[in-house]
């Protein structure tokens, strides 16, 4: 399924252990979900992407968005034609949304449920 671009599961101590770098001290991942070869780390204090770039991966942006900076967000469940979940996350200071797509293996609901969590703080 991820040959289409659609995200799947993670296992967060592996993110860990390969973003440690990334991660501030304590800094915990809640979730991760690849994309290709794209990654979104939801962690105890920000929403991280990494975007790999190029045809060879070797360049990477990393893109931190405190969750203070989430204005709001949706869920799209996935149906029984559509079998890919939405997510669409606003940032405050953008009125485009950033938007995924997740296989049908991967519960969106988890994805809401870490988002609230945190955003909601």
């Amino acid at each position: 399924m991820a040959l289409f671009g659609n995200a799947h599961t993670v296992d967060p101590g592996k993110a860990a252990q390969e973003y440690a770098r990334l991660l501030g001290q304590g800094e915990q991942i809640y979730g991760a979900y690849q994309l290709i070869r794209d990654t979104l780390l939801f962690t105890d204090r920000r929403l991280i992407l990494v975007d790999k770039q190029g045809m060879t991966g070797k360049k990477v942006e990393y893109h931190s968005i405190p969750y203070r900076s989430i204005s709001h967000f949706s869920v799209e469940t996935a149906g029984h034609f559509d079998l890919d979940a939405e997510l669409k996350i606003w940032i405050s200071s953008s009125t485009t949304p950033i938007q995924k797509t997740f296989t049908k293996g991967v519960d969106i609901y988890q994805v809401q449920a870490i988002l609230t969590q945190f955003v909601a703080r």
